[in-house]
């Protein structure tokens, strides 16, 4: 077997992975987009501020947790800055900046959630069985114990 290329069942389930992600992705997308918060985007941000953060991050921990480059994050929270969704302060130490969600923010985000919950089970978690469930977990967590490059 010629470990530099792909055989044909291999790169066969590498395309139905990938292309599965992306299809149920931009199925979430599309009904998210219905509510004006983009999921990965302004809904992400929104969410992550709630529930990680208890309505505030530093810009930092914002970047890593949506894994964005801080020129992208930094892009994205002007705009929604600008829509009135989040507020941004420079910390007391001077050293980053905090992200609050505004109450404006708060209730979009509240608004969101019950269409982005029927979004992902209507599309992902409706279709799996008890053992997909726990089969789909198992190989995540196998996969985020691998060590990075």
């Amino acid at each position: 077997m010629d470990k530099n290329w792909l055989n044909e069942e291999e790169m066969q389930l590498w395309y139905v992975w990938k292309c599965t992600y992306k299809n149920i992705f931009g199925r979430v997308v599309k009904e998210m987009s219905e509510t004006g918060l983009s999921e990965e985007g302004d809904f992400g941000i929104l969410m992550r501020l709630v529930d990680l953060g208890n309505g505030e991050l530093r810009q930092q921990e914002l970047v890593e947790s949506m894994e964005w480059t801080k020129s992208r994050l930094s892009h994205h929270l002007t705009r929604m800055e600008q829509r009135g969704l989040v507020l941004r302060k420079p910390l007391d130490t001077g050293n980053g900046v905090q992200v609050i969600i505004t109450s404006a923010g708060k209730s979009a985000v509240d608004a969101s959630r019950p269409i982005y919950a029927n979004a992902v089970r209507k599309h992902f978690l409706d279709q799996l069985t008890e053992q997909d469930m726990e089969l789909i977990t198992k190989l995540a967590q196998r996969i985020d114990k691998m060590p990075a490059d």
